[in-house]
Parts: structure tokens; sequence; C-alpha cells
């Protein structure tokens, strides 16, 4: 069995636009073949992102946004493909949205995707172990850990985040609704948040 290498997976990623895990399952069901893997993912219709998604997006704004008089700090970076709509105040206004977001609510990725393995599944078994102590019939488990795990994703994931203005959205609606608005793939790419007293 291959070594399933962080590398390979970026390129997969880079390559298909699929998300990180989905990348390292399909290498590992091919033996860390990558054409194969690419293949794959086809197959199972992840490859086949939306049109605008699987464009560059090269351009963008670093912002940044201080809370609560100095005490919350963010630093984020949203990509778009052009300086033209990175200088719009629409663009503008939804990382300064996105930004107070995350002083607000203290997400610690930024996707799914990049929440590691290890950690959902030490989750699920937290979880798990939790329901068997409420006498939750063995049968009923997975499907309530399963809802679990996503009001989880909902905590610790920005673009699963119910959006703080407005309830009914998530960040990932917001940054669809901005991508139909301006025509542009809009990605946000990382970010830091800093609080005083905080390790």
């Amino acid at each position: 069995m291959a070594e399933i290498t962080a590398a390979m997976v970026k390129e997969l990623r880079e390559r298909t636009g699929a998300g990180m895990m989905d990348c390292k399952k399909a290498l590992k069901e091919t033996d860390g073949d990558v054409e194969k893997a690419i293949d794959k993912l086809r197959e199972m219709g992840l490859a086949s992102a939306k049109k605008k998604a699987s464009r560059s997006a090269n351009d963008g704004k670093v912002v940044s946004y201080i809370h609560a008089g100095g005490k919350i700090g963010v630093l984020l970076e949203v990509n778009c493909e052009t300086d033209f709509v990175a200088n719009t105040d629409d663009f503008n206004n939804l990382c300064k949205d996105i930004a107070m977001q995350i002083a607000a609510a203290a997400p610690l990725y930024v996707s799914k995707e990049e929440v590691p393995q290890d950690e959902i599944e030490k989750e699920k078994q937290i979880q798990k172990e939790q329901l068997k102590q409420q006498g939750k019939p063995e049968n009923v488990l997975d499907k309530i850990v399963e809802g679990k795990i996503n009001k989880y994703y909902e905590e610790v994931c920005l673009l699963e985040q119910p959006y703080i203005k407005d309830g009914s959205l998530k960040v990932k609606n917001l940054v669809e609704n901005a991508i139909a608005k301006l025509g542009e793939n809009i990605i946000v790419k990382r970010f830091a948040r800093f609080k005083i007293g905080e390790e």
C-alpha cells in the first residue's frame, strides 16, 4: 500500500477542486495513483464542481477587523478572480461581514474539509458514549451521531456557521450570493483570530 502524502492530496485537490477528505479517500482506494484517483473522483461526481468554483481565484484581499475595544482581532484572506471585483463595495462588505463573524463566533476551521479526521472520530466517540448513557437504542445511535456531527461542524467551521446577522443563512450562503452577484469565484482562504489572554 503506497503512503498517501499531504503533497499528493494537495495536488489532487488543486487538479479537481474536490475536498481534502474525498481526495485522501480516492488516493487510498487507488493505491496512491493520482490519475486513477481523478477518475474515481469524477465517478463520485465530486470533480464536477460548479463552473465558477473551478476557476482560479488568485486576486482578492487580506482584511483586518478589530472588535471589543481592541480585545479581539481578525486577519482574513478572501480570494476572487480580478482586482476589479476585489475593489468593489460588495466584495469589501463581504470580507468585513466574514471577519465580524470570525470575531463573534470563533470558528476553528474555514470548511468541513479542513477538520482532521481523527478529531471527527473523537467527537463521534464522545457523542456515542453520551447517547449510550442516556439509554438510546443501539440501532439509532449512528443516525443521531450524524446529526450531532453536523451540529459540531456548525460550531467549528466558518462556512457552516449560521450567519450572525441573519440566522436563516449560513456563511457559505453569503459567499454563494456574492459569487452570483459579482460573477466571479470567491474563496475564503484562511483566517487568524486573536483574543487578549488566549493562548
